[in-house]
């Protein structure tokens, strides 16, 4: 068992990422330790590593346990950029204390864009969540994992593509699967496992070619391809103007009468470019109801 000890610039809000990542029964979160176990892969190797918090917002630091010594390095690396450690948020707090978003970003101050903690897993759960209830789809997916994953040491890791590419429609209908969505499920596995798609590779290109190779995908449309590029890869400048938690979040937000219109939520976000994706995780946050500890 080896462990290493971050520091991280502040501000840093670990509780509320927790909190956030509670609303999946998939995570394994533990408030009073202020911990989550974090299944992930070094190169083909499942690995759990346990993130716990020291610190406080304004000067946190984290401590890293995981077994399997020789991939260390690359699961610190990989626990880094799930949790953003390595961008500070003091300069994008700044940018929006001058906007209309001022009064959300200090009342979950140190909030960071985390990570879905495997791209291919956010792509399955992105198409899982597709024209679902919130609650619904995070049932519908830990059933979709629970059957077909693998649990390891408290953590639940997805099917792998070749394991979700032999998968049935039938299987997946008696999970409650629509027919539609079981077979872009499978579609998207398929894909993978035959290398049309490298999702590896398709990483390193631009937020327009990721865009533009996703939707050609059956099952995939652009809210999906956003959402892949927020919560998949972290990009910091996207703003996925047909969700329906940021339309609610605006029309609280500057207390409309109806939802938002694109023109009108064009002219809000002006100001909160390059930033977009912490403008649409905090509008998101401020509708969120928060975790019962």
């Amino acid at each position: 068992m080896w462990t290493e000890s971050i520091d991280v610039a502040g501000p840093y809000n670990f509780d509320l990422v927790l909190d956030r990542l509670s609303n999946d029964p998939l995570n394994s979160v533990d408030f009073d330790k202020r911990s989550i176990k974090v299944p992930i892969y070094s190169r083909t190797v499942p690995m759990v590593i346990l993130v716990e918090a020291l610190g406080s917002t304004d000067a946190p630091s984290f401590r890293l346990s995981g077994s399997f010594e020789e991939h260390k390095e690359a699961a610190v690396d990989r626990i880094m950029t799930i949790f953003q450690w390595h961008l500070p948020l003091e300069h994008i707090h700044t940018h929006f204390e001058t906007t209309t978003l001022k009064d959300i970003f200090l009342e979950h101050r140190g909030t960071p864009l985390i990570l879905d903690f495997n791209p291919y897993g956010c792509l399955v759960k992105c198409i899982v969540h597709q024209q679902l209830n919130l609650s619904f789809a995070y049932t519908l997916t830990a059933r979709y994992v629970r059957t077909f994953g693998f649990e390891m040491e408290g953590a639940w890791f997805y099917p792998p593509p070749e394991k979700a590419a032999s998968i049935t429609v039938e299987q997946l209908r008696e999970l409650q699967f629509s027919t539609r969505k079981a077979e872009y499920l499978i579609g998207l596995s398929q894909l993978i496992v035959n290398k049309e798609l490298d999702i590896e590779d398709l990483s390193r290109q631009s937020d327009e070619v990721i865009i533009d190779t996703l939707i050609k995908i059956r099952g995939i449309g652009r809210w999906t391809a956003e959402n892949f590029l927020l919560f998949g890869l972290g990009r910091p400048n996207l703003f996925p103007m047909a969700d329906i938690g940021i339309q609610n979040a605006l029309k609280k937000l500057y207390k409309l009468e109806q939802k938002p219109t694109r023109e009108e939520m064009e002219v809000f976000s002006e100001s909160w470019d390059p930033y977009l994706s912490y403008a649409s995780l905090y509008l998101w946050r401020s509708i969120e109801k928060r975790s019962e500890k």
